[in-house]
């Protein structure tokens, strides 16, 4: 499978580094909006592009992987190269999924092309665990906790913000009432109860302080609902501080069995990870695999995490997984 990365961030080359363990891809193309002469890559051989290159190359790319912003890069982008291209992305506000893939499913239908959406690991592998746990316990809660880590989405909607030179946003569960889930409690819990929302960054010189956190804290989708914290710091403490990218979460179901619901059961499935945008990038090019495979098959318009059977992301062949993972 012949790949192309839209934007070499954190994403991107966490996309790069995933290819890498992966034997039957290989990198075709990064396209950049800067300048590609000041883009360095780490495969040796492949070159970058300006990103208006793109449909030039789509004769010689199978999977498009978009890795721009879900605040407003990726809601114009990928609805345009799922045009000419097979496309994955890593949308993730949940409120504006339903609007996304509606746009995508129609460019890519009408192109013949397949779009999956939302890939990573919320939405994507709690998505996926949210189901499961859901058609196991119809009687029962879903409770969603992220953090203690970096949001890529949340720094980078943060960083958008007028005055602001650079930020991170970090994701922090509450933790009593983490407990009270696990302890099968059931409790009823606010969107503000379940999680804190911390904010670094670094204002440009003359910026209005005040207004920057007024505006962080009152955004929609991302801050407004939560407790949030704005803490403004040099950019040596950021890049000494906070440094790396890591995240988290758990995704818990609790619910009953039985004829008079008398049996509890718990189902937790959590992550910790190192790198948020690597372990991303490892989903996403797990989903390419299946974008390339159905898209042969001949399906086309938009797909999400649901919509993929698991053998379509393997790199093994259905003997291979009967024997060895069922």
């Amino acid at each position: 499978m012949k790949i192309g990365i839209m934007g070499y961030g954190n994403l991107g080359k966490g996309i790069e580094c995933a290819i890498k363990q992966n034997p039957d891809m290989e990198l075709a193309a990064v396209f950049s909006r800067r300048n590609p002469e000041t883009v360095k890559i780490l495969t040796e051989g492949v070159k970058v592009y300006p990103a208006e290159d793109a449909l030039k190359m789509k004769d010689q790319i199978d999977v498009l992987i978009l890795c721009g912003g879900s605040a407003t890069d990726l809601p114009v982008q990928t609805p345009e190269y799922a045009k000419y291209f097979n496309v994955v992305d890593s949308f993730d506000t949940h409120a504006r999924i339903p609007e996304h893939f509606a746009n995508v499913d129609a460019a890519a239908k009408e192109n013949g092309n397949i779009a999956v959406i939302s890939c990573g690991w919320d939405p994507g592998m709690f998505s996926l665990n949210r189901l499961y746990a859901n058609c196991i316990l119809p009687q029962g809660r879903d409770y969603t906790f992220w953090g203690k880590g970096v949001s890529q989405g949340h720094s980078d909607a943060i960083r958008r913000v007028e005055g602001v030179a650079d930020g991170k946003q970090y994701t922090i569960p509450v933790e009593s009432a983490l407990e009270k889930v696990r302890n099968g409690e059931n409790p009823d819990l606010t969107t503000r109860e379940k999680h804190i929302r911390e904010c670094f960054v670094v204002a440009k010189e003359g910026a209005d302080k005040a207004k920057i956190e007024q505006e962080i804290k009152s955004m929609p989708n991302y801050f407004a609902d939560y407790d949030t914290t704005v803490h403004f710091i040099t950019e040596e403490e950021l890049q000494r501080d906070h440094k790396g990218i890591p995240h988290g979460g758990f995704v818990i179901r609790s619910g009953k069995t039985g004829w008079n619901e008398e049996n509890s059961h718990i189902i937790e499935y959590s992550l910790k990870l190192d790198s948020n945008p690597e372990f991303t990038a490892s989903v996403i090019i797990a989903c390419a695999r299946a974008a390339y495979r159905m898209k042969k098959e001949g399906m086309a318009g938009c797909k999400t995490i649901f919509d993929i059977a698991p053998a379509y992301m393997s790199p093994l062949s259905g003997e291979e997984l009967r024997a060895h993972m069922l």
